[in-house]
């Protein structure tokens, strides 16, 4: 696919906002602080097709509008020593690039993560100084049917999922011609933003280790160097209700039911041991994302904008979770998410606040570095995309025709999210070594038939 660039302007926000520098919490400067993209389809009408220049000035007076109320966007990272970073707001902007491709939306297919996806994201230069990356780039592409593609770049180190997606949905709603509905709650002190340790961690933190290597393994340096594609696996809702049939019909029946997230994280684990071949005696993990906000006390504001995301792992044995029921393997992500409370977050951050240096606890793949956690061969990591609201973006020319996270590369990484064309059923994106993934579909969708 050829894609033309056609203009780039820096956005600023549209009046004068609060200048300085704010601190960041340790969950911001943890794991991935580079960009995370994610994906918009459109097929406009009527007259945003007679008037196409039209969407691009809606798009940028909306958005210069909206980082009035979310002006961290607008800022910089800085450096501070021991791997630790703060954010300047200083109003410098995002980057909106404009672009075109004399290809089809139709093109494209079943929208899958592709190489060819690339050229529609915005890339971003990691040889330059952090000092000067935008916090956020946005990519909008025309294709020679007039639809259009609307793709975002945004920093880690200032918003999680849940974050991210307040500020698109806020940036809709101006597009469309309303006010902002719910303004960003910016103090990052309710998360001990700058704030000194308490003391010592009262809990053992697994999480900040790094994941189990391979058996006879120093290091994971082969293993990150290993080709990977990436696959788009659907589960209709009758499968995903036979997975949590068979997660539940366990002899030691769990309180409550184990959780689609729990039970297809669980069977995604189970089938990339085996597709993996890994030694029975395999030590692995698997990387959970858990949501802090509401488990704080008092919970953090809905509107809480920064990172609240723990990273927790839940470990066995290949050999347990192959020959074990599914069951098993949800119980173990249970556990790992039940560990999150108020008092083990304190705990955490206390742990990490206590560190010389967090540049271990950063994955800065993109930039190159081979330091930081690896979720690869033997691990997983999977991320829920299951309670955010990220469909039905309307930006005044109707409702987006698909949504992707965009491209991933990273061994291991995995994505679980609500299929919107039909109601309780999923889609996962999945990034394995191109030598597992053949044998992981197999396993996939073989087990959900049993």
């Amino acid at each position: 696919m050829l894609v033309s660039l056609k203009g780039s302007y820096t956005v600023r926000p549209a009046e004068p906002t609060w200048t300085g520098c704010m601190p960041l919490t340790e969950w911001d400067q943890i794991g991935t602080i580079t960009h995370v993209p994610t994906i918009y389809y459109y097929r406009p009408s009527g007259e945003w097709l007679i008037h196409s220049a039209n969407i691009t000035k809606t798009l940028v007076d909306s958005l210069s509008r909206v980082l009035i109320h979310f002006y961290p966007m607008a800022g910089r990272l800085q450096w501070i020593g021991g791997g630790r970073l703060q954010l300047h707001c200083n109003s410098k902007g995002v980057h909106f690039i404009e672009a075109e491709t004399e290809s089809k939306l139709d093109d494209l297919g079943d929208f899958s993560l592709t190489p060819e996806v690339e050229h529609l994201i915005p890339a971003v230069d990691y040889s330059t100084a952090i000092t000067k990356l935008p916090l956020l780039l946005v990519q909008l592409t025309r294709f020679s049917c007039g639809g259009i593609s609307l793709s975002l770049m945004i920093s880690h180190a200032v918003a999680d999922g849940q974050s991210a997606l307040h500020f698109i949905s806020e940036w809709a709603r101006i597009a469309r011609g309303d006010t902002v509905g719910a303004p960003p709650f910016l103090d990052r002190k309710l998360m001990r933003a700058g704030e000194p340790p308490k003391g010592p961690p009262k809990f053992n933190h697994l999480e900040f280790n790094h994941p189990p290597l391979l058996l006879g393994k120093s290091s994971n340096d082969e293993e990150r160097k290993k080709k990977t594609t990436v696959a788009m696996l659907h589960l209709n809702k009758t499968q995903v209700e036979k997975l949590k049939e068979r997660a539940n019909q366990c002899q030691n029946r769990p309180d409550r039911p184990y959780t689609r997230y729990e039970t297809v994280a669980g069977h995604m684990w189970r089938c990339a041991c085996k597709a993996r071949e890994l030694e029975p005696e395999q030590p692995t993990a698997i990387g959970v994302c858990v949501d802090s906000r509401s488990r704080m006390i008092p919970p953090l504001p809905k509107r809480y904008f920064g990172n609240a995301i723990l990273d927790v792992i839940a470990t066995s044995c290949s050999g347990e979770l192959t020959s074990k029921p599914l069951s098993y393997a949800s119980s173990r992500i249970r556990e790992a998410i039940e560990r999150v409370t108020v008092d083990y977050v304190n705990s955490a951050a206390d742990f990490l606040k206590n560190q010389p240096d967090l540049s271990k606890f950063q994955d800065l793949h993109a930039m190159g570095s081979s330091e930081g956690p690896f979720y690869g061969n033997p691990n997983l990591g999977c991320s829920s995309w299951l309670t955010l609201p990220i469909y039905d973006l309307d930006f005044g020319w109707g409702k987006e025709i698909f949504m992707g996270p965009g491209t991933h590369d990273f061994d291991g990484d995995s994505l679980i999210l609500p299929n919107p064309e039909e109601d309780g059923a999923l889609i996962v994106a999945l990034c394995l070594q191109v030598a597992h993934m053949d044998a992981f579909k197999k396993f996939f969708y073989e087990e959900d038939k049993k």
